[in-house]
């Protein structure tokens, strides 16, 4: 009888101790939908990508291509203009984003005005692509509205030569479309946390607005400010249906040199080169987010 109780309390141990670890680790089940997405969609290409650049056309391990990549000057001046293209975009993006959210916050917390900028932001952060490029083309192309007013009263102005849509500028401009909303949304609960309990106290120990956004206002937004301009850049370098829908030959930056390459029209399909193209821009973001990262953590911080 004594045996019989020790084993029957050993079971109902262990399957307490079971539950217990059921309970625990239970949560974590609804997490791996999401870890087998993010295996097959982010990690397993990130592997192929990287461990393809250290390939040759054969499958065997080489540099060849890689050195090949880093000689040509046409992917250089690719690389170069994405960077460019990355830093001017997020600039602007950051800039007037970060004013446009400041006006916003200053304004009604259930104001009309502020549900509707966060709506159309949302809308617009999202709005890449063809139906961006149709749009820009549709107002500044060669038969755009703009273009055909100017052409009509001002053919030798900036406006009425519609080339400039299809360069370097072209993409700035349309890039910053959706940088501009993007930093936006990804701003502003930064500025909604500006306690007016700091404003109150700077002007109580008798400190000028220039003293407050000096001393308190632009240090506590710095770290959250530039975590939204790398989190902007990561976008824009690694953007692609805007400038493939809008530039149709050459590759004027290297998500292009990575398409062409990919899927040539000559048959000179180059999978290797992709890959090689490819590292370059995973470095880049890798670093890029690793810094957004950082900024962020160090942000949390003070928003908790």
């Amino acid at each position: 009888m004594v045996q019989d109780m020790s084993i029957t309390n050993t079971d109902s141990a262990s399957r307490g101790v079971s539950i217990r670890l059921w309970r625990k680790h239970s949560a974590y089940v609804g997490v791996l939908p999401f870890l087998v997405l993010v295996s097959v969609f982010l990690l397993w290409p990130t592997y192929s990508v990287v461990s393809g650049a250290f390939q040759d056309s054969t499958g065997k391990f080489s540099l060849s291509v890689l050195k090949a990549v880093i000689k040509d000057p046409a992917h250089l001046t690719a690389f170069r203009h994405s960077l460019i293209v990355s830093a001017i975009t997020s600039v602007v993006g950051a800039v007037l984003g970060a004013l446009f959210a400041w006006a916003i916050a200053t304004g009604k917390k259930d104001g009309i005005l502020r549900r509707i900028s966060l709506s159309a932001s949302g809308v617009l952060a999202q709005f890449g692509g063809v139906m961006l490029t149709f749009a820009f083309l549709a107002t500044f192309g060669f038969n755009g509205l703009v273009t055909s007013f100017f052409l009509k009263f001002a053919p030798h102005s900036f406006f009425g030569h519609p080339t400039w849509l299809y360069s370097i500028t072209g993409l700035c401009i349309v890039y910053s479309f959706f940088q501009i909303p993007l930093m936006f949304i990804v701003f502003l609960p930064t500025v909604d946390n500006l306690r007016p309990q700091w404003r109150e106290a700077s002007d109580g120990l008798g400190g000028s607005t220039f003293e407050y956004w000096r001393r308190i206002g632009i240090p506590v937004l710095t770290p959250s400010f530039l975590g939204s301009f790398l989190l902007l850049f990561a976008n824009a370098f690694s953007a692609y249906a805007t400038a493939a829908s809008l530039i149709s030959q050459g590759s004027i930056i290297t998500p292009l040199g990575i398409s062409t390459a990919l899927s040539s029209e000559t048959g000179s399909n180059n999978p290797a080169l992709a890959k090689a193209l490819s590292l370059g821009m995973v470095l880049v973001v890798v670093f890029v987010m690793t810094l957004y990262t950082l900024l962020r953590r160090k942000v949390s911080k003070w928003e908790q």
